[in-house]
């Protein structure tokens, strides 16, 4: 009878750490969204810079290391694995059509292309002096989104670059 009692009580509490390890990731990470709010306040320059600071560096990894110190590596894990198998699930398929590739690697070319050429020639990119901030929005956007129609190959091929001892394999030409 006591035994589950026991079990019930720890099952409960290591539910609600689990709950409240979650809310301090989320509540950490979305910390930096705060930093609008106190530019726009009417503290001194100085709290401003160093409450600012604090929102987008230290608060997000005080709060990670809080939540998982409230978790447990039981519950840490837990949402690592729940973490991953959505990105699994939800992640870029693996092989991708060529044509899909092609228009991946157009979308994955031309905002580096245009961000190294961009501060040598301007005139380029049309009313790039007036809307530059958009227009590097629009190019990161474009770099970051490359990366989910290349598909999986392409992450694996990025990934290769940052290992020593990799090299490429290129497939045999086929013979019609």
């Amino acid at each position: 009878m006591t035994a589950g009692i026991i079990a019930e009580t720890e099952s409960n509490q290591t539910r609600w750490r689990l709950r409240l390890g979650l809310i301090l990731f989320v509540v950490g990470f979305l910390s930096p969204l705060l930093i609008p709010l106190v530019t726009a306040s009417e503290l001194p320059t100085k709290w401003k810079a160093v409450i600012s600071t604090c929102l987008a560096v230290g608060i997000p990894e005080l709060f990670s290391v809080v939540a998982i110190a409230i978790m447990g590596k039981p519950g840490y894990n837990h949402i690592k694995a729940r973490f991953f198998a959505f990105l699994k699930k939800h992640g870029p398929e693996d092989k991708v059509s060529p044509t899909r590739y092609r228009i991946g690697l157009v979308m994955f070319i031309l905002p580096i292309l245009f961000g190294w050429l961009a501060p040598y020639v301007p005139t380029i990119i049309p009313g790039y002096d007036l809307q530059g901030l958009i227009v590097n929005i629009i190019g990161d956007t474009m770099l970051i989104s490359s990366f989910f129609i290349l598909g999986g190959d392409f992450w694996d091929k990025i990934h290769s670059l940052f290992v020593y001892g990799s090299t490429a394999k290129f497939p045999e030409p086929s013979s019609i």
